[in-house]
């Protein structure tokens, strides 16, 4: 690779970096071409980019746009490192999860994550990060509670006079 290749490489990725919140650094060592084509196909459907690249570029990469903010993922670039780019936090999660499923396959393996500026190392945050609430479900959640606080205090009252009635019997009985 010549040093004009090395310099584009690491643009690219200095832009997907900037123009992501989140991404993920997976292992894709000893997955197949076929694999690897079936996870890229995987990832477009859910529209996540993945870009396979050299660490030392990628670590180039994120070192020349803030090496502080970046540092904790550092550790992670080693062995074939397949980067994950996505707007929505847990859909890199998703895919790694399901492919690994439904290819009974033990890869790719995650190495890390960088959601939001905080670092999940290891592969042990996976099921986790299946279950991180976007922030499109938290505003879902959120109008949920606020259309409904009447019925909500309502059902409360009710099911505390309930209680309070049902425990009086059975203070009598007693």
């Amino acid at each position: 690779m010549t040093k004009d290749q090395k310099n584009e490489v690491i643009e690219m990725l200095k832009g997907k970096f900037s123009q992501y919140s989140n991404f993920y650094i997976a292992d894709t060592e000893s997955l197949t071409v076929e694999q690897v084509s079936t996870l890229r196909r995987a990832c477009f459907n859910k529209q996540v980019e993945m870009k396979v690249a050299k660490n030392t570029l990628i670590k180039k990469a994120l070192e020349s746009l803030d090496a502080e903010r970046f540092a904790g993922v550092y550790d992670a670039l080693h062995n074939v490192t397949a980067l994950m780019f996505s707007d929505n936090p847990k859909e890199p999660a998703l895919i790694i999860s399901d492919f690994r499923k439904g290819g009974k396959v033990e890869k790719p393996v995650l190495k890390a994550a960088f959601i939001n500026g905080d670092v999940y190392m290891g592969d042990k945050n996976l099921v986790a990060l299946t279950k991180i609430k976007t922030k499109n479900e938290l505003i879902g959640e959120v109008i949920g509670l606020l259309q409904s606080p009447a019925k909500r205090v309502l059902a409360a009252l009710l099911h505390h006079h309930e209680k309070q009635a049902n425990g009086g019997a059975e203070a009598a009985s007693a």
